[in-house]
């Protein structure tokens, strides 16, 4: 019985032991002065996508647990998009270089610029129109999609 007791006893130690070595560990998300200027977009997670002439890249720096809100950086060339179905997320931008004219189905404009912020909801239509910019982003999306 002391020989199953020291096996069972050793086998829990060493489990344990292998449990904590995969525990990970949470930390904030930071975007340094450096990120800003550019740097963030040699993370080797960084996604470089192209849609036509324009090359975006993105970087997401939080995806939280439940996959709802995450945040990150962008960078976009020059880009003119109809949205006529609703926006889908609810995102806050604030762009630290270019910016963005926002022009919503009733006809009201709004333009953002560098040093700017703006949040647009899920609901939103309208004209997205740049000549390129870089923002940090922040995303909600209650069902997850768009992240």
């Amino acid at each position: 019985m002391k020989r199953v007791t020291l096996t069972v006893a050793t086998l829990l130690a060493f489990g344990g032991l292998a449990v904590s070595a995969h525990h990970e560990t949470i930390v904030p998300a930071k975007i340094s002065k450096e990120d800003m200027s550019g740097k963030i977009f040699e993370r080797p997670e960084m996604i470089e996508t192209t849609h036509g002439s324009n090359t975006t890249l993105d970087v997401t720096t939080l995806l939280s647990s439940d996959k709802k809100f995450a945040s990150g950086m962008y960078r976009s060339g020059k880009v003119r998009s109809e949205i006529t179905e609703p926006y889908g997320v609810d995102e806050f931008m604030y762009f630290i270089e270019g910016g963005v004219t926002l022009t919503s189905s009733d006809g009201s404009i709004q333009v953002i610029g560098a040093g700017e912020a703006v949040t647009i909801p899920k609901e939103w239509t309208g004209i997205w129109d740049t000549e390129g910019y870089t923002k940090i982003w922040v995303i909600y999306s209650e069902d997850g999609s768009g992240l």
